[in-house]
Formats: C-alpha cells, sequence, structure tokens
C-alpha cells in the first residue's frame, strides 16, 4: 500500500535549523486567489477605455485544515489538540530577532498549481499537457519564461482556529484551523526570474522527473542541441543518467546563430 503524501509548511527560522512541519490530515481543497491591478484610460469618443496594467498582486491561498487527538483518549488527562494546533499558530507570531513572522512554503506534491507555467520540461505530465494544447500553449508558455513553481513560498497572514470538541475537564481536542497564506517574494527574486529566459547569463536548474538535458538547453537557449555545453560545463559524463533533484548550472550560450 503506498503511503499517503503529506501536505507540509516548510518554515525558514531567522536564528534556528529550517522546520518542516506536516498537517496531520491533509486539506480537502485549497483556494489559490490571484489578480492584477489594471488601470482604465479614458479617451473620449472611444466605445470603451483602454486597459493599462499596473502591476500584479500578492497571490493568497486560503486552506482549511483539520486536527485530532481524541485518538489519545477524552477522559482525564486526554492530550490537547493545540499540541498539534500551536505549530500552525506560531508561524503568524513575530519573531524578536526577524521583526517579522517567519518565511513559509507550502508544499504537497511537485504537481503543484504553476509548475507547468513557463515551459514543457517541468514533468512529464507537463509535457504531455503542452502536446495536447498544441503549439500555440507551448509557445505561450515558452514565453513566460522562468516563472514556474513547485511550492508557495509565503507569510501566514491569518490563522482561524475553531475548536468543536472538548473533555470533561475543558481539554479542547477536535479543532479546524482555516489558513491565510500571502505570497512572498523579494524583489531580487523577482528580477531574477524575469530574466532568466535570457541565454546571455548563468543561471540556476534543479532537474525535474523527465528533465533531459536536451529539455533544459531548449527552455534556457530555445535550442535542444546546445545540450552539450550545460554537460560539459557541469561535468557530465552519461546525459543519459542524470536524476531528479540534481542542481545544474546553465552557462552563457555567447553565440546563439
Amino acid at each position: 500500500m503506498n503511503q499517503v503524501s503529506k501536505a507540509l509548511l516548510y518554515v525558514e527560522w531567522h536564528q534556528r535549523a529550517p522546520e518542516r512541519i506536516p498537517v496531520q490530515y491533509n486539506p480537502t481543497e485549497y483556494t489559490l486567489d490571484k489578480t492584477a491591478q489594471i488601470a482604465e484610460i479614458q479617451i473620449p469618443g472611444l466605445d470603451s477605455p483602454l486597459q493599462q496594467f499596473v502591476r500584479g498582486n500578492s497571490e493568497k491561498l486560503t486552506l482549511e485544515l483539520f486536527f485530532d487527538t481524541t485518538e489519545h483518549g477524552m477522559g482525564a488527562g486526554a492530550t490537547s489538540v493545540t499540541t498539534e494546533t500551536d505549530k500552525i499558530y506560531q508561524l503568524i507570531k513575530i519573531e524578536p530577532t526577524r521583526h517579522a513572522p517567519p518565511i513559509c512554503t507550502f508544499v504537497w506534491s511537485d504537481q503543484y498549481p504553476g509548475s507547468s507555467v513557463g515551459g514543457a520540461q517541468g514533468s512529464a505530465a507537463a509535457g504531455a499537457v503542452l502536446s495536447a494544447a498544441g503549439s500555440i500553449g507551448a509557445a505561450a508558455g515558452a514565453a513566460l519564461g522562468n516563472q514556474r513553481r513547485n511550492g508557495f513560498r509565503c507569510i501566514v497572514e491569518g490563522v482561524k482556529q475553531k475548536f468543536t470538541l472538548f473533555s470533561s475537564e475543558g481539554v479542547p481536542l477536535r479543532a479546524t484551523v482555516t489558513v491565510t497564506l500571502r505570497e512572498y517574494k523579494t524583489l531580487d527574486d523577482q528580477m531574477k526570474r524575469l530574466k532568466l529566459s535570457s541565454p546571455d547569463r548563468t543561471h540556476a536548474h534543479v532537474l525535474q522527473q523527465g528533465d533531459s538535458l536536451a529539455s533544459v538547453a531548449h527552455h534556457h537557449y530555445e535550442r535542444a542541441a546546445a545540450w552539450r555545453a550545460i554537460a560539459d560545463y557541469n561535468q557530465v559524463e552519461d546525459p543519459r543518467r542524470i536524476n531528479a533533484g540534481k542542481f545544474l548550472e546553465v552557462p552563457p550560450l555567447p553565440n546563439l546563430s
């Protein structure tokens, strides 16, 4: 029997080691909300105003988590469900040395929404999706550069706790926690991602399932045949034997003619 993959929050504490906090029960659903700020330019005599993109707004992820400690007993000395919920609640608290809550990443699987954005090499499944969509869809994806993601880097914006079952001593035993996560991106990270499609600078690439050196070369250079430059730079002896998770540096390719 296959073990069910647990959703987790990866926490980047300021002055202690990063921490993985798996949820007790996987969420049954979650909601992603991404909007853009659009300005309307009014021009007399036109049927409708012109639309001007101003900027993107932070994306939000909302999910509901369930916690239960009744399996440890419901009588005297019962285990409080807060032993689980406080792991989530602490993520909205201020770290004294950072003067802000910690940065987190919500991760569940490598097929997180957005993992197929910007190219076909993210996974075999992503390739199948782009093939089905046709060459127009593939071209549109490639034009978005390196904006793929396999998780949601964020800060915790809201934690709403609802306790629904108590022991005879008033110890909470069951809870539903609604968590709101707000997208977190530094200026440096955003500038790098917007420019990563340029072949004249060195890029970092972590191999995903289904990747090949040819697909990596196609993404960064738009020339699959240029895979040898990547192999030589990273001292890859057998390009047929590269494993997912391997870190590659993609060197500049000065002559693209």
